[in-house]
Parts: C-alpha cells; sequence; structure tokens
C-alpha cells in the first residue's frame, strides 16, 4: 500500500502538461512527459514552455510566491481555498468603435499582460514601444514570447525547495535564506511613468532633492521658450544613452533610483538581452538581471538539472557545473563519473548512446564512426581512415594521404577511374 501512495504521488507530481504536443518537434514527440529530475521532456528534450500547455495559472502561482513578503505585495491576492498568493496579472482588452455600418465586425485585442498603471492609454503606449514580436498580445508569437520568457527568467525551482530534488535538510535553509536575501536586496518590478510628468510632480511637491530627478541634460528650449530663456529637460535612457520622446513612457526601477529610466525595449537583462518579463528585474552592481541571470551570477547551477547548486560538493566539467549525482548521460542517464564520454550539443553523453545516437555513418562500410577513432570528413560525408574504408571507388586503391577526387559521395583516385565507374 505504501509503495502505491508514493507511485501516486510521483504521477500526480508529473499531471502538469502530460501528454502535450510539442510546439517544436511536432509529430517526433509523443507527447510531454516530464523527466524525473531534469527539467525536460523525456520524449524530446524540450521544455514544457515549448509544448502546448496552458501554464498561465501556474505562472500567476509562481510570480505570486516571488512577490510575497515584498514592497511589491499588492500585485498579489491570496487564495481563499488554500491562502497561497496569486499574481494580479493586469490583463487589458481594447475594442474597437462600433460601427455605424452593420457589416463591419468589432475588433478586439487582448494583452495577455500590461504594467499596472492608472492610465489604459500610458500602458498600451508601453507595449506599442516595444518590438512587435515581443507585444504579449493574446494569439500572436509575443504571447509565445512571453510564456517562454516567464519560464527561462523565472524558474520555479530557483525560489521554492519543494521544486528542487532531493535537496537535503541543510540545501532546503541555505536556499530559503538566499531567497529572503535577494527579495531583500535585488528584486523589484518596474515602473511605468512619463518622465516629464514625474518631474512636474516632484515639483509640485516641493523636492529640491535632484537625486529624485530622471537623467537629464539642460538645454535651451526650442521656439519662443529660447528666447525667454526657459529650459527644459531632455531625458536620456541608462541603458542606450539616447533620448526619450517627450510625452513617451519610461521605465523606471527603484532600485536603481530615479535617477536613471529606459526605453521600455531597453528595459532588459545584461546578460541575455531579453526584456525583463513583466518588468521583474534583480538589481546588482548597476546593472539589470533576469531572475535567471541574477542567480547564475551569485550561485552554481547544475547543468543536468538546472537548479542552483546549494551544497558545498559539486563537480565541473566542460566549463559547467554539476551536482555529483547529475553529472549523467544526456540520453539514458547512466552515471558518467570516469567513463568516456561526448559532448553533443553543450550535452554530455555516453559513448554506448553516442554510438547509437549520435555518431556520424562511415560512406564506404555503413557502420558507426566511434567517437575515438580517426576518420576523413569531407563536406557531409565521413570516412574511417583506413584502408578499408577510405579508398577508390572504382579501383580500391588507399587514398589516405593521396590526392582524390570526391563526387556524389564518391571518391577516385584519378579522372580515369572516376570516367570508369559512370561507364
Amino acid at each position: 500500500m505504501e509503495l502505491e501512495k508514493e507511485a501516486k504521488k510521483l504521477t500526480l507530481g508529473h499531471e502538469i502538461g502530460s501528454g502535450a504536443a510539442c510546439l517544436k518537434c511536432k509529430d517526433k514527440c509523443e507527447g510531454f512527459e516530464l523527466h524525473f529530475w531534469r527539467k525536460i521532456c523525456r520524449n524530446c528534450k524540450c521544455g514544457l514552455e515549448d509544448h502546448d500547455v496552458q501554464t498561465t495559472s501556474e505562472e500567476d502561482k509562481k510570480v505570486g510566491r516571488l512577490l510575497e513578503d515584498t514592497k511589491y505585495s499588492s500585485l498579489i491576492a491570496k487564495l481563499k481555498t488554500d491562502d497561497h498568493p496569486l499574481y494580479k496579472r493586469n490583463v487589458v482588452t481594447l475594442t474597437s468603435p462600433v460601427s455605424a455600418k452593420k457589416d463591419v465586425d468589432i475588433k478586439t485585442i487582448t494583452y495577455e499582460w500590461a504594467p499596472p498603471v492608472p492610465s489604459q492609454i500610458v500602458a498600451v503606449r508601453y507595449i506599442e514601444m516595444l518590438p512587435k514580436a515581443k507585444q504579449p498580445v493574446f494569439g500572436t508569437e509575443g504571447a509565445v514570447y512571453r510564456k517562454k520568457q516567464m519560464a527561462r527568467q523565472l524558474p520555479e525551482h530557483d525560489q521554492d525547495p519543494s521544486k528542487c530534488h532531493e535537496l537535503s535538510p541543510n540545501e532546503v535553509k541555505k536556499m530559503e535564506q538566499f531567497v529572503k536575501k535577494y527579495k531583500d536586496e535585488a528584486l523589484g518590478v518596474g515602473d511605468i511613468k512619463i518622465p516629464e510628468e514625474l518631474e512636474m510632480q516632484v515639483k509640485d511637491k516641493g523636492a529640491n532633492d535632484t537625486g529624485n530627478k530622471s537623467t537629464k541634460t539642460v538645454v535651451g528650449a526650442m521656439g519662443d521658450g529660447a528666447s525667454t530663456g526657459q529650459k527644459k529637460t531632455i531625458y536620456s535612457c541608462y541603458h542606450c544613452k539616447l533620448n526619450m520622446k517627450e510625452g513617451d513612457p519610461a521605465v523606471y526601477a527603484e532600485r536603481a533610483g530615479y535617477d536613471k529610466l529606459w526605453h521600455p525595449a531597453c528595459f532588459v537583462c545584461c546578460v541575455c538581452s531579453e526584456l525583463l518579463v513583466d518588468l521583474i528585474y534583480f538589481w546588482k552592481k548597476d546593472k539589470l538581471y533576469c531572475g535567471r541571470h541574477y542567480c547564475d551570477s551569485e550561485k552554481p547551477r547544475c547543468g543536468g538539472c538546472d537548479e542552483l547548486i546549494f551544497s558545498n560538493e559539486y563537480t565541473q566539467a566542460e566549463g559547467q557545473n554539476w551536482h555529483l549525482k547529475h553529472f549523467c548521460c544526456f540520453d539514458c542517464d547512466c552515471v558518467l563519473a570516469g567513463e568516456i564520454y561526448v559532448m553533443v550539443n553543450e550535452k554530455p553523453v555516453c559513448k554506448p548512446c553516442y554510438v547509437k545516437n549520435h555518431a556520424a555513418v562511415c560512406r564506404s562500410c555503413q557502420n558507426a564512426v566511434d567517437p575515438e577513432a580517426q576518420r576523413v570528413t569531407y563536406g557531409d560525408f565521413t570516412w574511417h581512415a583506413t584502408t578499408e574504408c577510405f579508398q577508390c571507388s572504382c579501383c580500391s586503391k588507399c587514398l589516405i594521404g593521396q590526392k582524390f577526387m570526391p563526387s556524389e559521395g564518391f571518391l577516385f583516385c584519378s579522372v580515369e577511374c572516376k570516367k570508369k565507374m559512370k561507364t
């Protein structure tokens, strides 16, 4: 009975997206099946975000947990059913004006997320200033982009120990301390404001501290203002250093100080250069980070399970960090300590799996080329570098160290042999 209960628990833990089609692999994937400890599909090796799964509710819960116990708690609500924090994602739907003609369809646009500002006009203008392919409009590539960045930039296993694989009590404690620290010191949510309006608000409050104003260069105003000696403020983007267009919304980051501002399209991670999803940022040493890359700058990340490493013991190989138990073959999960392996797309693969699934096939004998074997490659073709395989296709003369004439996958030692084969 205990075994049955445990099996049921494991099944329930892997139900999200189970069987969903892969949007990248199409029919090559049998359907999403979560690997037991990797954060990928067992069938096609793609992530959950690459499958046709509606993850909106899970994303809202994840962001709700992230913003819990922070100054941004106004962006979350508690569910009455389980008291879990839920992200109050600002969804905006716009409807075109009703036409006098009955045969004209009324068009609506739904933004899956928009900045939570009082003015809907400002929120929409902010989105319009983003690249078209990254605007979170329902049913478009922009919505898919947001979904992927939500999964990539804010992995739930970077904040919730229960989403990690077999952490020890000491590792759980270290992770909880780490999460609390970045919530207190680095986490923030961007604020959308019109620079000119913000400056007026500061003046109205009688603020004399120039540190509360945006980055500016004072120049003589154009037109009548110049003749009267009036001056206007020109605001420049902290990222691209170009001037803001008057009246356009800008992004401010409280942790950076209100002497800095960004164009909407410039509010990006300093490592991956992707838009900071839903304006959620991490501030460190005068730079903006997404959640993933901020954590990477603080802790090593396992190349196998994608989790942060809180253990004192781990290994390094191929420029990556690994939990000792997770330095495994990417295909069959066998432990690679002390074994021969080959890197395939930055993932370690054991020798048997490499020969079976990835090795080049010899054009001559049609057998896989062992990763340690000498070979000859020309164009798309590979041969064993042996007298039996790398030889003239007509007279069988060994071509190792000799000049040869390739033709449609065949090798010739001379023009004569090439002509003989064609005849």
